[in-house]
């Protein structure tokens, strides 16, 4: 038990910042890119702060002890940095923190805020396991700097894909998969990029639904690569097929396979591709999104990937890592 109320105080701090929320947002929009409104959303409703003892013990149970892990945080999803402090907790009795050095402001708001000496800040870490999250390239620079036998579980680049089966209500799924896409402007490896339609109107009801997700839930800044990769997706869907573009947002529809780049932008496949589409990308797909969870299509799925209904795709139990792709020692 007291393993358990370790990473419950782990979980005590993350609640407290969302407690004291206002001086916080600030320093996270600058950190982020993200709108105050996106912050806020992801602080009320993407913080794991509500994990049940039975989450605790599922990623106790799941962990394989280690002396020390240090664990070196990316700048795509700022409150990962709380999962990703727990599962070091759960794994060793202690634990180094290196923030993003682009995103350093939550994980070192949540580490002060705790006042454990058991995890601390710091660039590197002592004799132990390195747990990485970030880019691929960035996990293999780790790997290839790290001590000789040292344990890298690396944590990459992914992404999540959305079904809508013929059962579906459009309006109501379309709604539900703007949640997903909105949270952290699409940045994260849960975050849906592409969706399988059985109706092709369903493009018309998620330009709708994004639509009305602006109005409330801003968009922030994109960098100046995003934009760029955003204005060659559009014109590649202009020539190759149908382009809903929002203020904020852009809706693709082709027979073929694009993905988009983050921005709040989505492809829209007809549902016969899918079984092509995961013979090529199913290495990259961390989560699903479905319609209907229970759907005849879900045995089909990557056996690693996370299922969800629709507007939970980024809301995940804290039972575990988010990537349950196997890691890999150097």
């Amino acid at each position: 038990m007291s393993r358990v109320a370790d990473l419950r105080r782990i979980l005590d701090a993350a609640r407290a910042l969302v407690e004291h929320r206002g001086a916080l947002i600030p320093e996270l929009v600058k950190s982020t890119g993200l709108s105050p409104e996106g912050v806020e959303h992801a602080l009320l409703h993407h913080l794991e702060t509500d994990a049940t003892d039975d989450d605790l013990r599922t990623v106790l149970g799941g962990t394989v002890e280690a002396t020390h892990v240090h664990v070196i945080l990316s700048a795509n999803v700022f409150v990962a940095a709380l999962r990703a402090i727990v599962l070091a907790r759960a794994a060793a009795p202690t634990v180094t923190v290196r923030p993003s050095s682009r995103d350093p402001a939550f994980a070192t708001a949540l580490v002060r805020e705790l006042a454990d000496p058991a995890i601390t800040l710091a660039e590197k870490g002592g004799e132990g396991e390195i747990h990485v999250y970030g880019r691929d390239e960035t996990i293999a620079n780790v790997r290839a700097s790290a001590p000789r036998g040292t344990l890298v579980r690396g944590h990459g680049a992914g992404m999540g894909i959305a079904i809508v089966t013929e059962s579906a209500d459009l309006v109501q799924a379309a709604d539900a998969l703007a949640d997903d896409v909105i949270a952290f402007d699409q940045r994260g490896c849960l975050s849906p990029r592409i969706a399988f339609a059985a109706d092709n109107s369903f493009a018309e009801k998620l330009h709708a639904a994004l639509t009305a997700r602006e109005s409330t839930i801003r968009r922030g800044e994109l960098t100046p690569s995003e934009c760029a990769d955003a204005s060659r997706y559009a014109d590649t869907v202009r020539f190759a097929g149908d382009l809903y573009e929002g203020k904020a947002h852009l809706v693709g529809v082709t027979d073929t396979l694009l993905v988009p780049p983050p921005g709040r932008h989505l492809h829209i496949m007809p549902l016969e591709a899918l079984p092509t589409v995961l013979a090529s990308l199913a290495r990259s797909i961390v989560a699903v999104g479905l319609s209907d969870p229970a759907h005849a299509l879900v045995p089909s799925l990557p056996g690693h990937a996370r299922i969800s209904a629709l507007g939970r795709m980024q809301r995940p139990p804290l039972d575990g890592p988010v990537d349950r792709r196997p890691s890999a020692r150097t």
